[in-house]
């Protein structure tokens, strides 16, 4: 997959298109991608995906954005996955923000990107104070040559499909439903850090995934599958959090003590699957003490994969 940030001036081809955060990447944006990648081979054109860097909510008011459900670089991945042939990254900026919507359909959709087809979300807003609509598109699209297709809401169990709810799943440790919303576990990947070697001290050496600047959208011990470092994935036990036994200002961290694994693991790019929470986490009065916790919570993840053998994911 071609990735590409800013839009070009002008388009070098015509392409199907479609626009959005796709934090997640879950069930309800998967459809949609289906039905890009579909409407795509059909024309004999690049399935084409806009979106913004950083998530308008972060730009509007970041005391009050969500946590995000992936990185750049995950939501990036998954798009690929999904058979996207383009990325284009837009950055939301005080310029973008303020842009018209006429002017977002002029410059961006027909002479940067070239749209020949429109895939939107049914709750799609765009243009300074959102004043764009479906309407809007569907006039453009008559008067510049280009369909339009408003992809209407999925729903599971009754409950519609969004990143919110995959949000509030995991805010409700219900690891189940997150699963369901997302058609996959949810997991975090990032690239294996040096950390400070408390694990291995304790006697449980950890590896430890970058998370720069990211609030993580679920926190405590949970039982985990990795991959990334063999062809199976590596059972075991993750801690996602601040580290208060250790540190009084810490910044959230993701650590995972991997069963049946020795090797050296610096520098690779793992992804963690998160299948079970254990416990929250916790303040311990001395590190003897979480040692026995950690020697615990291990215990536990072993004992919840012996009872599901065929758990891998």
């Amino acid at each position: 997959m071609q990735v590409h940030r800013g839009i070009p001036e002008h388009a070098d081809t015509p392409a199907v298109l479609t626009i959005g955060n796709f934090d997640g990447v879950h069930r309800g944006h998967q459809a949609l991608l289906s039905l890009l990648t579909g409407k795509a081979r059909a024309l004999g054109l690049p399935a084409v995906v806009l979106t913004f860097e950083p998530h308008p909510r972060e730009y509007f008011s970041p005391a009050d954005a969500p946590a995000r459900l992936a990185s750049l670089r995950e939501k990036l991945l998954l798009l690929q996955s999904a058979g996207v042939d383009r990325t284009y990254i837009c950055r939301f900026d005080a310029r973008l923000a303020s842009q018209s919507a006429q002017s977002f359909i002029d410059d961006t959709l027909v002479r940067g990107l070239g749209v020949r087809h429109l895939f939107i979300g049914d709750d799609f807003r765009f243009g300074a104070r959102r004043q764009g609509s479906f309407a809007m598109l569907q006039e453009a699209g008559v008067t510049h040559g280009f369909g339009v297709e408003s992809m209407p809401t999925l729903c599971v169990d009754d409950e519609r499909v969004s990143s919110s709810a995959v949000r509030n799943a995991l805010l409700e440790d219900d690891l189940g439903h997150a699963a369901r919303l997302l058609g996959r576990p949810y997991s975090i990947a990032g690239r294996v850090s040096h950390g400070d070697k408390l694990g291995r001290q304790l006697g449980f050496p950890t590896a430890n995934i970058q998370m720069k600047h990211r609030r993580p959208a679920l926190t405590g011990v949970y039982v985990v599958s990795v991959e990334g470092l063999a062809e199976e994935r590596i059972l075991g036990v993750a801690n996602i959090g601040v580290r208060p036994t250790a540190t009084a200002r810490g910044r959230a961290r993701l650590e995972v003590h991997l069963f049946e694994w020795s090797q050296n693991c610096y520098g690779a790019h793992i992804r963690v699957h998160f299948l079970h929470k254990l416990r929250s986490e916790q303040k311990f009065d001395s590190l003897d003490a979480l040692r026995t916790q950690i020697a615990l919570d291990s215990e536990a993840a072993r004992q919840w994969f012996a009872d599901r053998p065929a758990v891998r994911d």
